[in-house]
């Protein structure tokens, strides 16, 4: 009994500290919204987190859309990675199909933009390879 209640505890813990995580991707500080990046990829890389993400998808699809849009280089970048482990958390099924469709052209432009950095460009074409093949239901 009191084990699970320290589970329950402890996944409240998480949570809270991801949310507030969510929060900070909308600091004006670009140092703020790269350590929130850096903690929500390490949090995602090592639990998975389903329903927690399935309530708050589309919140941190647009954190991350204008992270893509307003940042540079090593904040890209980690938009990136995070947007690909969002996307495999999400799976195969409509909502990891709707995040990725949401994202898929700002990432097209990253990867095409010349004056992005190099960091930025590769992690938007990881994200956008590991999105297509996880949640495009097209074939195309």
């Amino acid at each position: 009994g009191s084990e699970a209640a320290s589970e329950q505890g402890q996944e409240e813990e998480v949570e809270d500290r991801l949310k507030e995580h969510m929060d900070n991707l909308l600091d004006k500080s670009a140092k703020a919204r790269q350590a929130a990046l850096q903690s929500l990829r390490l949090a995602l890389s090592s639990k998975m987190l389903p329903e927690f993400l399935l309530e708050r998808r589309l919140t941190l699809t647009d954190s991350l859309e204008k992270c893509l849009k307003k940042g540079k280089g090593e904040e890209q970048a980690l938009a990136g990675t995070v947007l690909t482990l969002l996307c495999l958390q999400m799976g195969s099924g409509p909502e990891g199909e709707e995040v990725f469709h949401s994202l898929k052209p700002l990432l097209i432009s990253v990867l095409t933009d010349s004056t992005a950095s190099s960091s930025a460009r590769q992690s938007c074409a990881t994200a956008l390879g590991m999105c297509c093949y996880i949640a495009a239901a097209d074939l195309e």
